[in-house]
C-alpha cells in the first residue's frame, strides 16, 4: 500500500471493514459538535437595506459598504442602542455590510435574540445614512458648516450682497460707476463658474439623500452554524480523520508484500506460492481480556488493507501446488534430510499452509512413481519479537512459510538470524495466500488441462508454480 495510489476502492475497503470504528467515531464527533453548540449560544442575523440614489461605480459602493461597517458608524449605533455592557467594539464583529445590485448597501447585524438583531441592523442603517449625509454636507448639524451645502449658502448670500452693492452704486454714467458695476458682474460670474466646477469635482454632493428601505425583517431561524450543523460537521470531521488516519498508517506500513523483497530479507529463494481456502469473513485472532474484547467490538482485530480473497480452484488444483513445492525441495536437496518448517507466530494462514505441506510430504509421491520420497518436515512456530529456532539435531535446514504483507524486513531478518544461530540453512521460502474455496468436485482430480490452469499462479524456485 505504501507505493499504491489512493483509489476509491481503498476508501471503500476502509468503510466496509472498519465501519464499526467509523460509526463510533462519528457518534463521538456528533457529541463534540453538540457540546460546541452548548458552549456557544444561538445567534440570529437580521438585514436592512439602504438605497444609494444616483450613479455609483463598483469601487464607490465597496467604499460605502466599508463605511457602513466601520467603527465610526457602529460606535454611534451602540450609543443609540444603550445596551448594558455592550460597547461599539463588541458590536463591531457582529455588523457586516456588502454592496448588492441596484446601488443597495445590505447591512447585517447579529445578536443573541431576534429582537436585538433587528434593532441592531436598523440602528446601524440609520446611523450610516446620518453619517453619510454629514459627510456630504446635507446635514443641518453645526459641525458640517464647512460642507458643500453651507458653501452654496454662502455663495447665495454673496450674490445677494453683490446685487445690493450694484443697486447702491452711482446710477450715473461716469467712468468710475461703470467700472464698479462691471467688476461686480465679473465677481458674480466668477462665483457661478466656481460653483459649477465644485459640483463637477464633488459628485458625492449629487449623491446625497440615502434612503433606508424599510425596517429589517425579524429573523425566524438561527444564523449558521446552527446546532444541527455543528453536530453534522463534528460527525463528518471525525469520519474524515478516521479515513485519513487509516490512509496515513497504510502509507507508513513497512510490511513486505512483493516476493523479491521477502526473499531478499530472508536471504533465500522462493520455492512457490500456495493457496489456503477459508471463509469470506476475515479470520480473527484469538484473545481474551478487556482489550481483546474492545478490539473485537471496534472491528480493529483484523487488518483492513489486505485484498479481498479471490475464488480458488478445486481441491486437486491446490494440492498440486503443495506437491510441486515438495518436489522442488527434493530436487534441491542432494540427500533426503529432515527439515524444519518455520512459521511466524500469529500467521494463521501460513500455519495452515505448513500443516498441509507436511501432510503432502508425508503422503509422498503418487503411487507408481519412480521418484524418491519427499523430505520429512516438522512445523515449528517462531516468535517474531524474540525468534528462537531449535538447534540442529535430526533436522538440518529450514523452510520458511509465511503470508505476504504481514511482516517487516527487520522481523524476517530476525528469523533468518535465528535459523543461523540454530545452524539451520534456510533452503527456501513458501508464500501462502488466502482464497475462497469452491464446492468440492465429485472426482478427485480435475480434467487434464484444468490442473495446469489451477496451478499456474505464482513463481517457484527454478520455474513457475
Amino acid at each position: 500500500m505504501s507505493d499504491d495510489t489512493i483509489r476509491l476502492v481503498t476508501i471503500g475497503r476502509i468503510l466496509r471493514r472498519r465501519w464499526r470504528l467509523i460509526a463510533i467515531l462519528a457518534l463521538v464527533g456528533a457529541l463534540v459538535g453538540y457540546g460546541t453548540s452548548v458552549l456557544f449560544p444561538p445567534r440570529y442575523t437580521a438585514s436592512a437595506s439602504v438605497l444609494l440614489p444616483g450613479q455609483w461605480e463598483d469601487r464607490e459602493l465597496l467604499t460605502q459598504a466599508e463605511i457602513a461597517a466601520s467603527s465610526a458608524v457602529v460606535d454611534r449605533a451602540a450609543a443609540a442602542l444603550g445596551w448594558t455592557g455592550v460597547s461599539g467594539s463588541d458590536l463591531l464583529g457582529r455588523v457586516s455590510a456588502s454592496a448588492a445590485d441596484g446601488n443597495i448597501i445590505k447591512i447585517s447585524g447579529t445578536a443573541d435574540t431576534p429582537e436585538r438583531a433587528q434593532r441592531l441592523s436598523d440602528q446601524v442603517a440609520q446611523q450610516f445614512v446620518t453619517f453619510a449625509a454629514r459627510i456630504a454636507g446635507d446635514s443641518t448639524d453645526p459641525g458640517a458648516a464647512t460642507g458643500p451645502g453651507a458653501l452654496r449658502q454662502q455663495v447665495a448670500e454673496t450674490n445677494q450682497r453683490i446685487t445690493d452693492l450694484a443697486n447702491a452704486a452711482d446710477p450715473g454714467q461716469t467712468v468710475e460707476s461703470v467700472q464698479a458695476r462691471t467688476e461686480l458682474e465679473k465677481l458674480r460670474t466668477g462665483l457661478a463658474d466656481a460653483m459649477k466646477k465644485l459640483d463637477k469635482a464633488d459628485p458625492a454632493a449629487n449623491k446625497a439623500g440615502m434612503v433606508v428601505m424599510g425596517p429589517a425583517a425579524r429573523p425566524t431561524s438561527q444564523a449558521p452554524p446552527t446546532r444541527m450543523q455543528l453536530i453534522g460537521a463534528g460527525a463528518l470531521l471525525f469520519v474524515l480523520l478516521a479515513v485519513i488516519g487509516h490512509l496515513v498508517a497504510a502509507r507508513m506500513n513497512r510490511r513486505l508484500r512483493s516476493e523479491p523483497e521477502i526473499a531478499a530479507a530472508l536471504g533465500s529463494v522462493l520455492l512457490g506460492t500456495v493457496d489456503v481456502p477459508g471463509e469470506r469473513r476475515a479470520r480473527r485472532p484469538k484473545g481474551r481480556g478487556a482489550r481483546a474484547w474492545i478490539r473485537r467490538l471496534l472491528g480493529v482485530d483484523t487488518r483492513w488493507d489486505t485484498p479481498t480473497p479471490k475464488t480458488s480452484g478445486y481441491e486437486a488444483g491446490r494440492r498440486i501446488r503443495y506437491r510441486r513445492v515438495c518436489a522442488h525441495l527434493r530436487d534441491q536437496l542432494p540427500d533426503s534430510r529432515r527439515l524444519l518448517v518455520i512459521v511466524p507466530d500469529g500467521d494463521e494462514i501460513a500455519r495452515q499452509a505448513a500443516e498441509q505441506l507436511v501432510a503432502e510430504a508425508d503422503a509422498g509421491p503418487s503411487p507408481g512413481s519412480s521418484s524418491r520420497g519427499y523430505p520429512k518436515l516438522r512445523v515449528v512456530g517462531v516468535s517474531v519479537s524474540q525468534p528462537i529456532v531449535p538447534d540442529r539435531e535430526t533436522e538440518s535446514g529450514a523452510l520458511v512459510v509465511l503470508s505476504a504483507g504481514s511482516w517487516t524486513a527487520e522481523e524476517l531478518a530476525g528469523i533468518a538470524e535465528a535459523c543461523a544461530d540454530g545452524r539451520h540453512e534456510v533452503v527456501g521460502i513458501v508464500i501462502a495466500g488466502p482464497v475462497l474455496a469452491r464446492p468440492a468436485r465429485s472426482a478427485e482430480q480435475p480434467p487434464d488441462g484444468g490442473a495446469l490452469t489451477l496451478a499456474a499462479r505464482g513463481h517457484a524456485w527454478g520455474g513457475s508454480v
